[in-house]
């Protein structure tokens, strides 16, 4: 996979969608599913929640408390800000994966919000004995900078002051040279079977390109929602729990059957 930018056209999604976020938070209050409606018990399952660019893990805070509720054991992945080389975050993450499913004997979810969720695929493609399913949030897979200009400028400048040395963020080199080669390779490619891949995309996204969220490796869930707003928005999160459900179907049968002890003689 070549660098990012291959399908970026120059015109960006209409940026004023994003002011929809107080409405979406203020419908989520009012639904059945933040009382869990719908969400099936997670019995102990590991979800990891990686936020968005610039994101920390405070913007994925409602949904873990909704998680962790339902019986689910929802992972923060220790972002103040997701502005680090995606190579090097991909690796860290990695191993909190490790330490997650070590403790639950379960594998885990990853539940990603736009660049998370690029980060949750490559993941997911890495480690499939680790990983069940991969829930990507307005993720632009097939293009990560098809988004709007303004945002692109502030991509361009995280990237020129990391290319400065400011540390904790990625370079120019983590877009086009050998630096994070491997991530960009990886997420290119279909991820393994028996981990499923959802992305959830909105026609009035106005940051990111709902085009480039059409990862033909997936299963495709479009939802009526603002950018930043699928991390409260009830139809985002409909498309959480059905795809909880799914992923844990499916791992359920991939699982071998425990022998059952037979009875003691008399």
């Amino acid at each position: 996979m070549k660098a990012p930018g291959f399908i970026t056209s120059g015109v960006g999604p209409p940026l004023w969608r994003e002011a929809r976020f107080g409405l979406e938070t203020a419908a989520l209050l009012r639904d059945p599913i933040l009382r869990g409606e719908g969400l099936a018990g997670g019995r102990g399952r590991p979800v990891l929640l990686i936020p968005g660019f610039m994101a920390g893990d405070g913007s994925l805070g409602m949904m873990a408390g909704w998680l962790k509720r339902a019986g689910y054991r929802p992972s923060r992945a220790g972002m103040r800000a997701n502005v680090d080389c995606s190579g090097a975050t991909a690796t860290r993450l990695e191993e909190r994966l490790e330490e997650l499913v070590s403790a639950q004997g379960r594998r885990a979810v990853i539940i990603g919000q736009s660049r998370g969720g690029t980060i949750a695929r490559v993941l997911g493609g890495r480690r499939p004995d680790l990983v069940c399913g991969v829930v990507a949030l307005g993720s632009p897979q097939l293009d990560p900078l098809a988004i709007h200009p303004l945002v692109r400028l502030q991509v361009e400048a995280v990237a020129r002051l990391g290319s400065l040395g400011v540390p904790g963020l990625f370079k120019r080199t983590c877009l086009a040279d050998p630096c994070c080669a491997e991530f960009w390779a990886d997420l290119s490619e279909p991820l393994p079977s028996g981990v499923g891949l959802v992305s959830v995309y909105s026609k009035t996204d106005g940051i990111v390109d709902w085009r480039s969220c059409l990862d033909p490796h997936g299963e495709l869930v479009e939802i009526d929602a603002s950018h930043c707003g699928m991390a409260v928005s009830p139809a985002a999160w409909r498309a959480v729990a059905d795809a909880l459900a799914r992923f844990d179907r499916v791992d359920a049968r991939r699982r071998p059957r425990q022998p059952r002890p037979y009875p003691r003689a008399a």
